[in-house]
């Protein structure tokens, strides 16, 4: 099939976003120096971060190193607000918010004082304490120094493939330096109407009533699609932006199986948002979250080696896509990033931001949106880009809103935050497009088969488990669903809320009703 002209390199954008991954944990070792004419990696440097004097064996630092499983860090890091201020700032303020949850920390949740810059130098210290208020214990070095590690090209041989293949940007910024909801709210919203962490779990899908993207787009005339990894029935992006998207639950939801049919037959959207799989067997990339539940069995396989396998998947359906009137490989973008850092390390300091509503009050926590997150990996994938490209220039995920504002002329910017974020379409620099033929082949690593039946129906539900189905109940109670009352802090099992889940999901997302695992 001969390749489009360059006006229509840019007719289709899909967007892959997986969990909780730093770029120096993930793409940090990708280029040696010199390899590149700009990569600001981990490789030719003497990275560390001390160990706080008020632990065990404190004094000294812990240096860099290669994770030695597909696993780490183990147990999963703090990510809320208050532990990326400790992991930015080296502050736990007060003291008494050492070796706390951070539900229980206090003001001022371990944030810095206006104009304090950024010294990358708390993620030892937040792993220790976040550790030992988790598992009622300090860690042995070996088990805090996970904190520090990151994977080599082999370790991850799709991303890596893929980084070199095409564009890695090295600079690219969540947009709040918190967890998951926060940061998808900015991808699609710029704004996440003043929330910064999870909980209360009913605030996301209650209240966050912010304008979204898929908004404008309808607007215009062009088509969304938000396809989730099954088995997962609750896609986070619906329950996120539920008080503006709960009309479209029926017919703009639907599962990778779909895109992977769209994206054959030439009939993508103009604009597809991927989520994997955020529930039991999660393929989202996420560190375990399930470590501290003795024989849980959640986190099998592992998220690194199933994300690696679904990313394959996704690249190959684009790769391969040939309609002649359609969504093709010459007219598709397909990025892929990660929604925060989860707690892992990086070395670069996240820059100042712009609030994206100046005139709104602080938001929850005291936070005034006015600084970046932690850097994480971000890879354009284009027959337009020249392999082995590397954007150094700031970026975020609102530049992805950009890049569809200017492409379709989507009107004004969602927020002040949009204003401020570079587009994507420079990026596709070639003169001629690439065929695909001469795009990467990827080869994921074998990932253990997991069966939802081998999950301990009384284990308890993960953190990031809970704060999903929480939120689920709320939205599903508020359209009228008959369910049981469960306090926020109730000592959910993880079979009593799959119970919950796949009585009810099917009628609130039909599109995912079928949804099986693959």
């Amino acid at each position: 099939m001969p390749g489009p002209g360059r006006p229509d390199a840019l007719d289709h954008v899909v967007v892959v976003m997986f969990e909780n991954r730093s770029f120096d944990n993930l793409l940090g070792c990708l280029h040696e120096p010199g390899e590149v004419a700009a990569f600001d990696g981990v490789r030719g440097k003497e990275l560390s971060n001390p160990v706080p004097g008020w632990a065990e064996h404190g004094g000294g630092v812990v240096p860099y190193g290669v994770a030695q499983t597909m696993d780490t860090p183990n147990p999963d890091p703090g990510e809320e607000y208050q532990h990326v201020n400790t992991q930015l700032f080296g502050l736990i303020d007060p003291a008494g918010n050492r070796a706390a949850l951070a539900e229980h920390m206090v003001a001022p949740y371990n944030a810095p004082e206006d104009g304090r810059a950024p010294t990358m130098d708390g993620f030892v210290a937040d792993y220790i304490s976040a550790f030992w208020a988790e598992t009622g214990r300090e860690p042995s070095y070996d088990e805090y120094a996970q904190i520090m590690t990151g994977y080599t090209p082999q370790q991850m041989p799709v991303v890596s493939a893929l980084a070199r293949g095409f564009a890695t940007f090295d600079h690219w910024f969540a947009e709040v330096p918190t967890q998951t909801f926060a940061n998808r709210s900015f991808m699609h919203a710029a704004t996440s109407s003043g929330l910064v962490v999870n909980a209360p779990y009913a605030n996301f899908p209650l209240h966050n009533a912010a304008t979204t993207v898929f908004e404008r787009l309808e607007s215009a005339g062009l088509s969304w699609r938000v396809y989730v990894d099954p088995p997962s029935r609750i896609p986070f992006t619906g329950l996120i932006h539920a008080p503006r998207l709960r009309t479209r639950f029926a017919s703009h939801f639907d599962t990778t199986d779909r895109f992977l049919e769209d994206a054959e037959e030439g009939r993508l959207p103009t604009y597809s948002f991927i989520e994997p799989n955020l529930w039991h067997g999660h393929n989202d990339m996420h560190p375990p979250i399930s470590a501290l539940v003795p024989g849980a069995a959640f986190d099998a396989p592992s998220s690194l080696l199933g994300g690696e396998a679904l990313l394959a998947k996704i690249y190959n359906a684009v790769r391969t896509a040939s309609s002649p009137d359609g969504s093709n490989c010459f007219n598709t973008l397909l990025m892929v990033t990660f929604d925060e850092h989860g707690g892992t390390y990086d070395h670069v300091p996240p820059p100042a931001a712009t609030p994206p509503e100046p005139a709104r009050p602080p938001g929850q926590l005291g936070f005034v949106f006015d600084r970046l997150g932690v850097r994480v990996s971000a890879i354009a994938i284009s027959a337009w880009i020249p392999e082995r490209t590397v954007v150094t220039d700031v970026h975020h995920h609102t530049s992805v809103i950009q890049t569809l504002r200017q492409r379709w002329n989507l009107g004004a910017p969602l927020t002040a935050r949009d204003v401020t974020a570079p587009g994507l379409a420079t990026v596709l620099s070639r003169d001629e497009p690439r065929a695909p033929e001469d795009w990467p082949n990827v080869l994921p690593r074998p990932v253990p088969e997991f069966r939802e039946s081998l999950v301990p129906v009384g284990a308890p539900l993960s953190p990031l488990a809970k704060a999903l189905f929480q939120g689920y109940l709320a939205l599903t109670k508020q359209l009228g669903q008959a369910l049981p009352d469960i306090p926020p802090d109730a000592e959910l099992s993880g079979g009593q809320a799959l119970d919950i889940v796949h009585e009810t999901a099917g009628d609130l997302f039909p599109g995912l009703r079928m949804a099986t695992s693959r």
